[in-house]
């Protein structure tokens, strides 16, 4: 599994590219997941780009935008060509939005067909420069439940067209992100990880709280001590190889936080094949048995 930090965490604080690349190398990380604002305020540094990136060990998985879904269709398309060439420049081959603004269980027939149709138009422009656009799994959205997430995929109907899978929102959703994650199968092309104290603490994802400044962060907590059990849902991820996840965090103590969640993720890791190579020579035959 590839892990990467999301530079969103980095949002409220006075760190440049640089130091974050260079951080998240130290750290063990393999890639930075580029907010699309800060993605867009680097366009006036064009020698800071995935090749640069590259330098450092790290790739871009994906850029995770915000686009008007419900704007004109015309502005919707140039928005979408801008993002694709903002994911270009530091090469990542996928781009995230979320499925609307209005939750699976008030939206009508209608407004379902809107999004759908509105999705599959940018995965056309997407395709054209052979990216994927993700939907993110997330409360207020047609992605808010597995039922809506599945019904989703289907409406738009479109090869390029993935899940972005958020453990946390799916579990906040009613469903089991283990038994979802089996279900939806290649669909989901990337993961965000994060965890909360307690089920009646998820207000603090709310988007206006995560954005403030001065938002509140009590109910956040690290990924192995929440109330979402990562132990069970990553057991069966951490050594696929093609799996490409991000620590999302919005808390404070940033660093230590992110680092300390990646620590624990590759000793879950090193202990699983630890288990493996025991169970190999259990049932190996021994000199005596030959």
């Amino acid at each position: 599994m590839n892990v990467s930090i999301c530079s969103i965490s980095f949002r409220h604080h006075l760190i440049s590219i640089g130091d974050m690349a260079a951080w998240a190398r130290s750290a063990g990380f393999q890639g930075v997941e580029l907010w699309g604002v800060h993605a867009r305020n680097l366009v006036a540094y064009p020698e800071r780009n995935g090749a640069w990136l590259y330098d450092y060990g790290l790739s871009v998985p994906m850029i995770s935008d915000y686009l008007p879904l419900d704007a004109d269709v015309l502005m919707l398309r140039q928005k979408t060509i801008e993002l694709c060439q903002l994911a270009g420049k530091w090469g990542a081959a996928k781009i995230r939005t979320f499925a609307g603004k209005t939750a699976s269980k008030s939206a009508s027939g209608e407004e379902r067909r809107l999004i759908a149709s509105r999705l599959r138009g940018v995965c056309d422009v997407a395709a054209s420069y052979g990216i994927y656009l993700l939907a993110e799994t997330h409360p207020g959205t047609l992605a808010d439940t597995a039922a809506s997430t599945l019904r989703l995929i289907e409406e738009v109907d479109h090869p390029f067209f993935a899940i972005n899978f958020d453990a946390l929102h799916v579990w906040e959703g009613g469903d089991d992100p283990v038994a979802i994650r089996r279900r939806m199968g290649a669909a989901i092309r990337h993961y965000h990880l994060k965890n909360v104290r307690h089920r009646k603490d998820l207000g603090v994802f709310q988007p206006a709280n995560v954005y403030a400044p001065g938002g509140d962060r009590r109910g956040m907590t690290a990924l192995f001590e929440g109330a979402l059990d990562y132990s069970r849902f990553l057991s069966d991820l951490i050594e696929d190889a093609d799996v490409e996840a991000s620590l999302e965090w919005f808390g404070g103590n940033c660093q230590e936080t992110l680092r300390n969640d990646l620590t624990q993720v590759r000793q879950m890791m090193a202990a699983r094949r630890q288990r493996e190579v025991s169970s190999q020579h259990r049932f190996e035959p021994s000199h005596r048995d030959l």
